[in-house]
């Protein structure tokens, strides 16, 4: 029997972290992706529509809190922050 190792809230901080977020040690997985989230709308943040991909591909390892705070700031969003089903005039 294969034991999957779950993706809890420091994996996805550190998953963050290394993309250069900077979050608190003890950031719970919500505050984390409030945060990449505004990074990204600030500055940008390459690689972060890859990792939410990745990580949502993974549902299945993924623990529900980490799973909840991606749907809720993380998803549809391009490494500029800005949402990939807005139109390029939206404001």
């Amino acid at each position: 029997m294969m034991i999957a190792e779950l993706i809890d809230g420091r994996d996805f901080r550190d998953r963050l972290v290394a993309l250069g977020v900077r979050l608190p040690e003890d950031a719970c997985p919500e505050t984390c992706a409030r945060m990449a989230r505004l990074k990204a709308r600030e500055v940008g943040l390459p690689g972060l529509a890859a990792l939410v991909r990745e990580l949502m591909d993974k549902q299945e390892v993924l623990l529900p809190s980490v799973q909840q705070a991606i749907q809720a700031h993380l998803m549809g969003l391009d490494d500029s922050g800005e949402s990939r089903a807005a139109g390029k005039g939206s404001a």
